[in-house]
């Protein structure tokens, strides 16, 4: 097994596409093609991690943060990013990041902490624009249903099902092959009337290679007339953040308490309670001040995350509570999920839960 195939699959439950522009996501060291002795599984990727990796024979780190997020001009060891690096090329340990593209998927880092605090009907906080691809083609009408199946396959309509693929418009198009053409369907230089449906598709952006790649070899023209449009239409499996429900409401200080237990924090930082029960909750891993107004937007009675500053709480203008849980704290769980995950896929192969604490934060 190399390391391209254990990424291939962490790319089925995160694709990199759905990271945000500023990250910087994927193999970050090492090379694609070395065979994996084992894989260790970290929230962040520290100098001890390193050495832990090594220590376990795993030439495969899989982090969630990224080491290197912005350039590096030189690599002399100076700060804790070169050293990382330059340990990890130094035993030939490649290392992976997925971040953000972790942080958008419906059952990434907030559908984790959704699962932790037992969280019913979860939709996403902030939907991500222009995830959903449509495209259009046109294909006789012998040829249309087995060129609709090999769309299908390749993952055309798995936004919701089959018929996300449709026919329409039925009418005769032309073909006239020349000498150099090589067509499958009339001859060399002859005009050829054949009749044609249009064949529309929807699927996820992530897909579209694929779906093309389908295309092009099912399509009985040696030249394929299609076109593809981004739609409008907002992914509801795809973006930051999520939302849902107890199954019971609870009052604020038993919810805090609740919220204390679960996802095993010694303090939670909050704006003033308002004496209304909490039932609909928002939730939103490592820094998440900025989807604040999303959280009340959407009926939030108590909105979790990290890293929230002294004035965004006054953001709150008493309409919900937002509670501080720490950066490290609400991501924590996400390094049990990637090895859960991993380890389905590869029973029989070492994929180990990193033990080093990377959390740089201490508390008295």
């Amino acid at each position: 097994m190399t390391v391209q195939n254990v990424i291939n699959h962490i790319e089925q439950l995160a694709p990199l596409n759905y990271a945000e522009g500023f990250d910087n996501v994927g193999l970050l060291v090492g090379e694609a093609s070395t065979e994996v002795t084992g894989v260790l599984v970290t929230l962040d990727t520290l100098e001890a991690v390193v050495d832990e990796a090594i220590e376990k024979n795993c030439n495969l780190i899989v982090s969630f943060h990224p080491i290197i997020f912005s350039g590096l001009k030189k690599i002399t060891g100076k700060n804790y990013v070169e050293r990382v690096v330059i340990k990890a090329i130094q035993n030939n340990i490649a290392i992976y990041a997925m971040h953000t593209a972790l942080d958008n998927v419906f059952n990434g880092v907030n559908g984790r902490i959704c699962d932790v605090l037992e969280l019913q009907n979860r939709s996403v906080l902030i939907p991500q624009k222009g995830t959903i691809k449509k495209l259009i083609t046109f294909v006789p009408t012998r040829d249309a249903e087995q060129l609709r199946n090999a769309l299908f396959n390749a993952g055309a309509g798995s936004l919701g099902n089959y018929d996300n693929c449709s026919f329409a418009i039925e009418g005769t198009g032309t073909f006239k092959g020349n000498e150099d053409s090589n067509p499958q369907i009339g001859e060399k230089g002859t005009l050829h009337f054949e009749k044609e449906v249009q064949i529309g598709v929807t699927y996820p952006k992530h897909l579209e290679q694929q779906i093309l790649k389908a295309l092009f070899n099912t399509h009985p023209y040696e030249e394929v007339a299609y076109e593809v449009t981004t739609l409008e239409n907002n992914n509801q499996h795809i973006g930051m953040g999520m939302i849902g429900e107890l199954s019971k409401a609870m009052t604020e200080e038993d919810f805090l308490t609740y919220l204390k237990e679960k996802m095993n924090v010694s303090c939670i930082r909050h704006s003033a309670l308002l004496n209304k029960p909490i039932q609909k909750v928002a939730v939103l891993g490592g820094s998440g001040a900025f989807a604040i107004t999303n959280a009340i937007s959407a009926g939030a009675d108590i909105y979790i995350t990290g890293d929230v500053k002294y004035h965004e709480f006054y953001k709150a203008e008493n309409k919900m509570i937002i509670a501080d849980i720490g950066h490290y704290e609400s991501e924590q769980f996400t390094k049990n999920l990637l090895v859960e995950y991993l380890t389905k896929i590869f029973p029989n192969f070492a994929i180990i839960l990193s033990t080093t604490n990377t959390n740089p934060i201490k508390y008295l």
